[in-house]
């Protein structure tokens, strides 16, 4: 121990520092009677010391793990996926637990364990357990599944009750030894590092009836025993040991809640008093090693100790943290603080639990430090069932970084093994398990982020499990391999799972690579690319809001003390003409779109108030008059706009009520309906407007028209008839006078497989794309019908009787009509979404598909949980260039929600993301990208947050990050080849002049008053000093 001295205090008084095998505390004290040296040397230690504070922590502050910073970033790279290596000496293993794998309990002269008995006496279909995986008698093919991997370590345990049937140490059973010993040999043969775990949970039957098994303090010489004799036949070939695998659960389960061999249900006294026995096992067991077998053996050992995770209601109140702490130091802290700490029990648990056991001052010593590194256990054992954990009203998590943190916090950053981590499917899954392949890649990607960023010392990393077995209180209604089995096959083959491929692709590259993403290219688009932004649609004024200087009428306010206005009869007043910025929301509108600096604005038109009937007996020509004030006001701002004719959403179809009570879109009759109101507003508005969509997302209406399949198809049906007849009017009738072109807007997210190793799901993910988007895309840009592959799935499903769907068949004059209807193809893209095969059942549209959407929780997401995919835009605007053509093409609406109103800083990132992905389409692929729409212009109440302004319309900063997107043209190198030139500055000064004539002429008018006030001032001073200077010249004249 060393004691350092850092320079006074104030109040005469001294900080020092111990320093102890590792630990730091604090202690103060008065300076009488103390020397400490000179002051260079306490300003030295001083620093040294807190330095060493700031890298390793000190011991007990896991609780800071809470505490979040409150300038946060949601796009932190520390927090995003990690693509990064590990270590190069990273130890990558996979392990088993003899009981669930071994199978052959009564074979050879194995004697029985409690688990064999529980599983006899609690469990039905009991003889089905008996073979299990059969590693015993299979031990080759389990040696093949190791080689398949990669691994450079396996972790198994041994069966005690397989070398010794009573659990005392006599003469060893020849069969289990012998097996055991060819285990290991062969793994060393093929460059495999055994480690072997002592005790997973199979204690010899023979020692639960004659002692009552771990309550007893017996069992733990005989333990000592049991391990000796492993030590002396397999030592010298065994490099790591671990005494007990997750006490925890073994004292928690197997003598509390019951649901775990022996089957107690106990007192908690007795669970308490089994980890207490426990814990005395794992120490005399290290102590006999360290002091009769490392010298000459060069082994390390440690205990498995397992826990969940638990994260705060809120992190900023302090007794959530609090309760927090508690729920981990119940778990993991009870057999954690023993071992790696102190040598005791934490003192929230002695506080709490009164009957707990206690140590003596010389038990606490002889425990203490007793592990070579800390084995860590994180999987669903430590999660199930959830009713059993010590959560204290708060949130269980599956980060285990976090976890890690708190254990380097707490316990002075020690070694640390991941000595099992790894979730679990459903029994039926066979070898396509998606499921675990994601939760592997999150877990492994989050030791890989605390090694690279929080300076943990993790040094391995165990996948549980190789095989599929017996998964204790679950029995086989679970799987947690990499590694099928069927276990009621002779063979027992092991087939690898989608999950072994991918954690043996993580092994050979000893992390992650990306595969999707290029590097950041520095390049602009053309000089004459769409910068826009889109809004919804844009409900119209019928009055306006501003009425004041179009009526004539003059009028006195409250002279009757009534508090209205009266008109003043007989007086008439000078008007000017009605104009477009009476109307309040237009001027709001100019002033946003001010702000952002787009050179294009996409809005809707609303249809049910044009034409409130549904046809043209009634058109509101006041409505029309706002909608041709914002195109014409927003001309003079330089921006031209993209007007869309049709928006529906989920929520409001948006039709006229006459055509709803006909039924809507399943009527034809509203396709020709479509058609008359299309064509008014090409003739009303067409000379102001170059590009039209038609309809925004119609292949998202299946979800409004979600009776049956056949709706949706027919639905769509109409909705192309609608879309062509609209395209063929203005084609035919206004293209050679206005110059537009006119498209509809599809939403096309991309499809990914979200398995890999999957042809179906490779399928599937195309599958997607043709339901999707070639249902609207094929008939318009391709042939003038459904995409075949379409109508061959739904076939093959009715040919099964698993579906009664039917796509409507258009005549041969309809898909003259359709083919060919767009001058560019307009998409919608928000994200990129992970698609598995699952046949469904029934006649919905979304069952004839036969797909399934998988969250991958590695990646960045919204809070409405859109994936934050930049790539998959690329790969999208590839496929249409693909499957389409080399078309023009508009990216009609692009953006995510961000819940921060300040500081929306995922939306910035979503932003640069996205636009350098669109940049690397068109400078690279050559795709034919016209223009680019972020989405949204405002924010709507109470819903998702995808707005540039609030619904208060309030700035947010992300505005600024997409100016600079646009001023650019994309991501120049050094400068911009399209700057603008000087008379296009001056034009813009005069754009200036032009939009501020009304503040400008008050200015005018305001300034001429003062000079007016201040001659007429100046004129009275000068007269009044005439006056004077006559006044007195009379004066001296009367004097004299």
């Amino acid at each position: 121990m060393k004691t350092v001295c850092t320079a006074g205090t104030p109040a005469n008084e001294w900080i020092f520092f111990t320093v102890s095998e590792g630990n730091l505390t604090f202690n103060t004290g008065a300076i009488n009677g103390i020397m400490c040296g000179q002051r260079l040397e306490r300003f030295v230690a001083f620093w040294t010391l807190v330095f060493i504070r700031m890298v390793t922590g000190l011991a007990g502050e896991g609780r800071s793990v809470w505490k979040k910073d409150p300038n946060f970033s949601p796009v932190s790279e520390t927090q995003m996926f990690l693509y990064d290596t590990f270590p190069k000496e990273f130890l990558w293993g996979v392990g088993t637990g003899a009981f669930q794998v071994e199978g052959s309990w009564r074979k050879d002269g194995k004697g029985s364990s409690i688990w064999d008995r529980f599983v006899h006496s609690e469990f039905r279909d009991a003889d089905s357990t008996d073979a299990s995986s059969d590693s015993y008698t299979l031990m080759d093919k389990d040696l093949s599944a190791l080689e398949f991997l990669g691994v450079t370590f396996y972790q198994f345990s041994i069966s005690w009750s397989r070398l010794f049937p009573t659990g005392v140490v006599a003469a060893p059973n020849a069969k289990g030894l012998q097996y055991y010993n060819t285990l290991i040999d062969s793994l060393l043969y093929r460059n495999i590092d055994p480690v072997v775990t002592l005790y997973h949970w199979d204690l010899p039957l023979m020692l639960q009836e004659k002692y009552g098994g771990w309550k007893n303090e017996s069992v733990i010489d005989i333990f000592n025993d049991y391990a000796t004799f492993c030590f002396q036949t397999f030592g010298d070939r065994v490099k790591y040991w671990i005494t007990i695998h997750n006490p925890y659960l073994v004292a928690w389960h197997g003598y509390g809640t019951g649901i775990h061999a022996p089957g107690e249900r106990g007192k908690i006294t007795t669970v308490y008093s089994v980890g207490h026995n426990l814990i005395k096992a794992h120490a005399k067991v290290w102590h006999n090693y360290k002091e009769h077998f490392q010298p000459y053996q060069k082994g390390m050992m440690s205990i498995v100790l397992g826990s969940h995770w638990i994260e705060p209601n809120k992190s900023e109140d302090a007794l959530d943290v609090s309760k927090c702490q508690q729920s981990m130091e119940r778990v993991l802290g009870w057999f954690a603080k023993p071992i790696h700490g102190d040598g005791d029990y934490p003192e929230e648990l002695k506080k709490e639990f009164l009957f707990l056991p206690r140590f003596t001052e010389d038990e606490k010593k002889y425990i203490k430090g007793t592990a070579d590194f800390f084995a860590f256990s994180f999987g669903p054992n430590n999660f199930k069932p959830p009713n059993t954990l010590p959560k204290m009203g708060q949130n269980l998590s599956l980060n285990l970084r976090e976890v890690l943190n708190w254990i380097k916090l707490e316990y002075n950053s020690p070694r640390i093994l991941i000595a099992e981590n790894g979730w679990f499917t459903d029994s039926h899954v066979n070898t396509d398990d998606t499921t675990a392949i994601y939760m592997m890649k999150n877990f492994i990607n989050k030791v890989l982020q605390a090694i690279k960023y929080d300076n943990i010392d993790v040094f391995g990393y165990t996948a549980w499990s190789l095989l599929d077995g017996f998964e204790w209180q679950h029995a086989y209604n679970i799987r947690r391999g990499l590694f099928y089995v069927d276990f009621k096959s002779e063979k027992k083959e092991r087939i690898p799972k989608s999950s072994a491929l991918y954690y043996k692709q993580i092994i050979r590259e000893n992390g992650f690579f990306p595969k999707e993403s290029t590097p950041s290219l520095q390049a602009q688009f053309s000089c004459d690319f769409s910068w826009g932004i889109t809004e919804s649609v844009l409900k119209a004024e019928s009055v306006a809001s501003s009425p004041q200087f179009c009526d004539s009428s003059l009028y006195l306010w409250n002279i009757t003390g009534d508090g209205l206005l009266h008109k003043v009869k007989g007086v008439k007043l000078k008007t000017r003409p009605a104009q477009c910025t009476d109307f309040v929301s237009i001027k709001k509108q100019l002033d946003l779109l001010e702000k952002m600096k787009v050179t294009h604005y996409r809005f809707a038109l609303d249809w049910s108030l044009i034409l409130p009937n549904g046809d043209l007996s009634v058109v509101n020509r006041q409505v029309l008059r706002y909608y041709r004030c914002v195109i014409s006001e927003v001309l003079k701002l330089n921006v031209q706009s993209m007007v869309t004719l049709y928006y529906p959403t989920h929520a409001y179809l948006g039709l006229p009520a006459p055509l709803l009570q006909t039924g809507g879109w399943l009527n034809k009759s509203t396709a020709y309906a479509f058609q008359d109101y299309a064509a008014l507003c090409f003739r009303e508005l067409g000379d102001l407007v170059k590009l039209w969509i038609t309809i925004n997302e119609p292949n998202r209406l299946s979800d409004v028209y979600n009776r049956s399949s056949n709706d949706a198809y027919r639905a769509a049906h109409n909705l192309l008839i609608a879309h062509a007849m609209a395209w063929r009017i203005y084609d035919e009738q206004y293209r050679s006078l206005q110059y537009g072109k006119v498209s509809l807007s599809l939403h096309s997210d991309w499809a990914e497989p979200a398995n890999p190793y999957f042809e179906s799901h490779s399928k599937a993910a195309n599958r997607f794309l043709q339901f999707e988007i070639g249902w609207f895309a094929d008939p318009i840009f391709k042939t003038g019908d459904y995409p075949a592959t379409m109508r061959e799935y739904i076939g093959f499903k009715n040919r099964k009787g698993l579906s009664y769907s039917s796509l409507p068949s258009f005549t041969s004059e309809e898909k003259r009509l359709i083919k060919g209807a767009a001058d560019f193809y307009a998409l919608n893209h928000f994200t990129t979404r992970f698609v598995i095969h699952e046949p469904q059942n029934g006649s919905q549209y979304e069952f004839d598909r036969d797909i399934q959407f998988l969250q991958d929780i590695t990646r960045l997401s919204s809070p409405s949980r859109l994936a934050v995919v930049p790539w998959g835009v690329r790969k999208v605007l590839k496929w249409i260039k693909k499957t389409y053509g080399d078309i023009d093409i508009y990216i009609t609406a692009n953006g995510i929600d961000d819940q921060s109103l300040d500081n929306d800083e995922l939306r910035n990132y979503y932003l640069g993301k996205y636009i350098q992905e669109v940049l690397k389409a068109y400078y690279i692929d050559k795709v034919k990208i016209k223009g680019y729409y972020a989405f949204k212009l405002t924010e709507e109440k109470s819903k998702p947050r995808f707005g540039f302004f609030t619904s208060d319309s309030k700035v947010k900063p992300s505005i600024k990050f997409y100016n600079n997107l646009i001023s650019n043209n994309g991501f120049p190198a050094d400068y911009s080849v399209c700057n603008p030139p000087n008379q296009e500055k001056r034009c813009s000064f005069c754009l200036f002049i032009s939009q501020k004539k009304p503040l400008i002429f008050f200015a005018c008018c305001l300034f001429s008053t003062l000079i007016l006030l201040l001659t007429i001032i100046v004129f009275h001073k000068r007269k009044r000093r005439k006056r004077f200077k006559a006044k007195s010249i009379q004066h001296i004249c009367f004097v004299f």
